[in-house]
């Protein structure tokens, strides 16, 4: 990552997160599934003591989920939402935008989806793809994408002086492991649905990513909205490193709860399964 950018703080962006390369290189030996079944489970209880304090507190919450194609953005939000309501954390992934939309200012359609008081929202990618996937392949030129970068700062600020805990993850996936992964999603048949013409398109274009990458980050890694690099060849370990990160970040507490008890079924009182000719699924397995 470049470390010659102007930022908008004087804080690091992150002082334990290395650059890609040192990340590859430190890197500790991938988690096994043993393992990190065990502490995501705990991980979950804690998201259910956060969920209950958020919707008990009114918090306004939006995670955004930035990174390159096989970075591993959608694992490590099906981790996060696993075992949460889908009416309280709601996951916002918008298709291509309309010929309407293309004519609305770029951020209109995003800020319907902003929160109310309770409810955790989750970007799988955003605002930010105007920065991003829309530059490097010519959907907007790069005039319109530094004009966007310029007033996105006083936007963010706009959205956290409203009451909204604003938390921005990128996750960062080596070259290798990249082509790994999207190789994987060609030889599966289970996996093609996550590989689209402009993934393709879009993967021999490492350097375009990386120098709009930095130059994102630059523009938009403020004190009131900074980025948090997650590096992800390690898709188990990441998932576990952002969920715990962002149970810290929200600041919380374990609400007290009731001992609950099933209470007694009631009696029949001459109730007798009918008969009728349902049908039944064929047990084939």
């Amino acid at each position: 990552m470049s470390k010659k950018a102007t930022r908008h703080t004087t804080e690091p962006l992150q002082e334990t997160a290395p650059v890609p390369a040192q990340a590859a290189a430190d890197a500790p030996l991938k988690l096994g599934r043993k393992d990190y079944e065990r502490e995501l489970k705990k991980l979950h209880v804690q998201l259910v003591s956060l969920q209950r304090w958020v919707v008990e507190k009114g918090l306004k919450v939006v995670i955004v989920f930035e990174g390159r194609d096989g970075a591993g953005k959608g694992g490590t939000i099906k981790a996060i939402t696993d075992r949460v309501s889908p009416r309280v954390f709601r996951v916002v992934a918008l298709p291509a935008p309309t010929e309407r939309e293309k004519s609305q200012m770029y951020i209109q359609r995003y800020v319907p989806h902003l929160p109310a008081a309770g409810e955790v929202v989750i970007f799988d990618r955003s605002w930010y793809n105007r920065a991003g996937v829309e530059r490097v392949m010519g959907f907007c030129s790069d005039q319109q994408a530094r004009d966007f970068l310029k007033g996105l700062p006083g936007m963010e600020h706009n959205i956290v002086a409203s009451g909204v805990i604003l938390i921005k993850y990128w996750l960062e996936v080596s070259e290798e492991e990249q082509t790994k992964r999207l190789q994987a999603r060609i030889d599966d048949g289970r996996k093609l649905w996550k590989l689209s013409p402009m993934d393709l398109k879009s993967y021999s274009r490492w350097y375009d990513y990386s120098r709009a990458r930095d130059e994102m980050f630059a523009a938009s890694d403020t004190a009131w909205a900074p980025w948090w690099v997650v590096p992800s060849d390690d898709k188990k370990r990441a998932r576990l490193n952002v969920i715990s990160h962002l149970l810290k970040r929200i600041p919380h507490e374990e609400l007290p709860s009731e001992d609950i008890k099933l209470p007694k079924r009631q009696k029949p009182d001459g109730y007798q399964e009918p008969d009728y000719p349902y049908h039944f699924v064929p047990s084939l397995h």
